[in-house]
C-alpha cells in the first residue's frame, strides 16, 4: 500500500489550511502526515488531527514557492507525494484515487479542482454541498473520460492540486529555486519533467476544492515577480513563459518587450486593479476573460 504524505506551503491564510487538515481527516485512504513548508513568522495554530502534522518554517523574506515545495517534499517521508495548495480542501477520494493511478502510471498525475462560490464554507466541511457548488475553471481542460488520459502539453501543469512518486520527484530534481515571487515555476517544472522522461496524467477524481479568496488575473498585482520570472524562463529555455499574461499587461500600457526583455513601463494603478479584480459572485478569476476583453478593446481602436 502506498505511503502518501500531503505537502503544502502556507502564508497566512490560517482558516484555509484548517480546512485543508478537516478535509484530510474525512480522507478514505490513510494519510501517514501532512508536510508544511510555512513561509510566516509563527507557525499555525491546526484542528487536532489522526495523522501527524509538521511544520517547517522558511526564514526567507522573499517568498520563494519553489524553494518552499522541494523543503516539503524533501522532508517527506511517503513513497507518494501529493501536493496540495493551502487553499485546496481534498474530496475524501483525492488520496485513494491517487494512489489507484500511481499504480497504472509514473511522472505526474494531475487531479480536478473545483471552484467553491463565497460563503460555501462558512457551515463547515460538506463534501455535498462542494459538490453542488463548485464549478470547473472555464479556462481549464475538463476531467478524463475515462480512468486517466496523457496529458502532452507541458504547460498545462499546475501545481494546486498533484501527485507523484518520490522518486519520480527527485528524478525531476524538484522546482528550479530561480523563479522568486509569483509565476513561471509550475511551467518550468512541467517542461522540466517532460525532459525528464517523466510523463503527465490527468487523472479522473482525485478532486480537491479551491476555497473562494479574492484575486487578480491576470495577476497584476505581480507583475514585477511575473515579468522577471517570464525573463529567466526565457534565459533557460530560449523564450519566456506567462505570455498571455505579458500580452495582457501590454495591451493596458503596463509593460512592453525591448532589446533586453520585457520591462514595465509604468506603475500599475486602480484602474488596473479594477479590471482584473475577482468579483465577490465569481468563483474564480478569469485570465481569458480580461484578455478577450482587452482584445475587442484593442481592435476597435485599430
Amino acid at each position: 500500500m502506498n505511503h502518501i504524505s500531503v505537502c503544502t506551503l502556507a502564508h497566512g491564510r490560517a482558516d484555509h489550511l484548517a480546512n485543508l487538515v478537516r478535509g484530510l481527516a474525512a480522507s478514505h485512504w490513510p494519510v501517514d502526515e501532512l508536510v508544511i513548508s510555512v513561509l510566516q513568522d509563527e507557525d499555525y495554530d491546526l484542528p487536532p488531527a489522526p495523522f501527524p502534522i509538521r511544520q517547517l518554517r522558511l526564514s526567507e523574506t522573499m517568498l520563494c514557492l519553489a524553494r518552499a515545495r522541494n523543503l516539503a517534499a524533501l522532508a517527506a517521508t511517503g513513497s507518494l507525494l501529493v501536493f496540495l495548495d493551502v487553499d485546496c480542501i481534498p474530496h475524501p477520494s483525492l488520496l485513494g484515487d491517487y494512489a489507484a493511478a500511481s499504480r497504472v502510471h509514473s511522472g505526474v498525475l494531475m487531479g480536478e479542482v473545483g471552484y467553491l462560490p463565497k460563503g460555501a464554507t462558512d457551515t463547515g466541511i460538506d463534501f455535498t454541498q462542494f459538490e453542488t457548488l463548485a464549478v470547473r475553471h472555464a479556462d481549464r481542460p475538463g476531467p478524463p473520460l475515462g480512468f486517466s488520459q496523457s496529458c502532452r502539453d507541458y504547460r498545462c501543469f499546475w501545481s494546486l492540486n498533484f501527485a507523484m512518486s518520490a522518486a519520480d520527484f527527485a528524478k525531476s530534481g524538484g522546482f528550479d529555486e530561480g523563479y522568486s515571487g509569483y509565476g513561471g515555476e509550475d511551467t518550468d517544472f512541467g517542461r522540466v519533467c517532460t525532459h525528464a522522461g517523466l510523463d503527465m496524467w490527468w487523472v479522473k477524481g482525485a478532486k480537491a476544492y479551491h476555497q473562494y479568496h479574492p484575486h487578480h488575473m491576470p495577476p497584476v498585482h505581480h507583475i514585477d515577480s511575473v515579468i522577471a520570472n517570464a525573463e529567466y524562463f526565457r534565459g533557460k529555455w530560449g523564450e519566456p513563459t506567462m505570455q498571455h499574461w505579458l500580452r495582457a499587461f501590454r495591451l493596458m500600457g503596463l509593460a512592453e518587450p525591448g532589446p533586453n526583455g520585457w520591462q514595465r513601463i509604468r506603475d500599475v494603478q486602480a484602474d488596473d486593479l479594477d479590471l482584473t479584480r475577482q468579483q465577490a459572485d465569481q468563483p474564480y478569476a478569469s485570465s481569458s476573460a480580461v484578455l478577450t476583453l482587452l482584445e475587442s478593446r484593442e481592435l476597435s481602436r485599430t
